[in-house]
């Protein structure tokens, strides 16, 4: 072994690929954002784009190359747009990392397992019929409860004998998911304005085009609240991905871990869902990538997500905005087109890591 891949040094070199790895990450986060403000209908050029934004920061650091269209454009329209991206997409990817740490299954994911689905439910009573028919109940609020009940009906039914069985497990949440579309699709069948439950089945199928600003404060509250949690809490998380047993003889509390896990991840996905709809597989392909890139230790694979997460969905609204343009495409049908391919390449996976155990 040489100086250079010394016991001693090794953890300080793995720590600084880390970290290099976030820096990455982050300015590919951040070039993405500015690609997004910068294409649309209306054409701003990149450096005009980052003045507008500059301007608007600190007046009177740029000269001003832009027209008041351009400005107003940026500014209240792509730029609140582009940052609830970020937001939905690093949310939608934690998540999807929690709850395949905590169902001990790589294909959970929160809209393969109805959870988006429930939380959809949850929003289209409120838009349709009003808050009043949930008790007053705000959208997030409403998503928020169906989510949870989702959540919690997914786990009791893919439980056999106290233990969660991945095949039941992805088997409930596949028939909970088509329940809960077939409950809001009634809804939405019974609505008076057929415009109206045009534009919200639309939304449904992931949409970032009502962002706004007033939009960001809630899911940028809850994602902060909830990752920084997480990491105080990514020991536990790493004893429950090795297994129930491991993670009771190291001490980890699992009934309450994995209540509070529920009602997380389930808040979560509600104020997402409440601001953009239900989009799939970025609960799914993030984790995994993150998992690639820098192992299984969830105090890494997090932070890691969650800027995977980010980039991954902006990309996507960029190109749902501009492949069909003036027509825009739902995030979810663009997003379809790489979480399929993936979906079913950990299915073979899977299938093959079975094979090789029982050989």
């Amino acid at each position: 072994m040489t100086a250079a891949t010394t016991p001693a040094q090794a953890p300080g070199r793995r720590r600084a690929r880390y970290l290099a790895l976030v820096a990455g990450l982050a300015v590919a986060v951040l070039a993405s954002t500015w690609l997004a403000v910068s294409i649309g209908a209306v054409h701003v050029a990149l450096p005009q784009a980052w003045g507008i934004v500059a301007d608007r920061l600190a007046p009177g650091l740029f000269p001003r190359t832009w027209t008041p269209v351009q400005e107003q454009i940026v500014w209240e329209f792509r730029l609140p747009r582009a940052l609830l991206a970020l937001l939905v997409g690093a949310g939608l990817a934690v998540v999807g990392a929690v709850l395949q740490a905590l169902v001990r299954n790589p294909l959970a994911d929160p809209f393969l397992l109805g959870v988006s689905s429930g939380a959809s439910f949850g929003a289209v009573l409120v838009l349709i019929l009003g808050a009043g028919a949930l008790g007053g109940l705000s959208l997030s609020g409403a998503a928020f409860a169906g989510s949870l009940l989702a959540l919690g009906l997914v786990y009791a039914l893919a439980q056999r004998a106290g233990r969660i069985t991945p095949s039941r497990l992805v088997l409930a949440g596949v028939a909970l998911a088509y329940l809960f579309q077939a409950l809001y699709s009634f809804v939405l069948q019974q609505a008076q304005s057929g415009r109206a439950a045009q534009q919200v089945l639309f939304w449904l199928m992931g949409s970032l085009g009502g962002a706004r600003w007033h939009m960001l404060p809630l899911p940028a509250a809850v994602l902060g609240a909830g990752l920084a949690y997480l990491l105080t809490r990514h020991r536990p998380l790493n004893a429950l991905a090795a297994g129930e047993e491991s993670a009771v003889s190291l001490g980890v509390n699992v009934p309450r871990l994995r209540v509070t896990l529920f009602v997380l991840t389930s808040l979560l996905v509600g104020v997402l869902v409440a601001t953009s709809g239900a989009i799939a597989f970025v609960g799914l392909i993030a984790p995994h990538a993150a998992r690639l890139l820098v192992g299984a230790d969830h105090g890494r694979v997090l932070p890691v997500t969650a800027l995977l997460g980010a980039a991954f969905l902006q990309l996507v609204d960029v190109a749902a905005r501009t492949v069909s343009a003036p027509q825009e495409l739902a995030l979810s049908i663009v997003t379809a087109l790489f979480g399929v391919p993936f979906f079913l390449w950990l299915l073979r996976r899977r299938s093959a890591e079975r094979a090789v155990s029982v050989a």
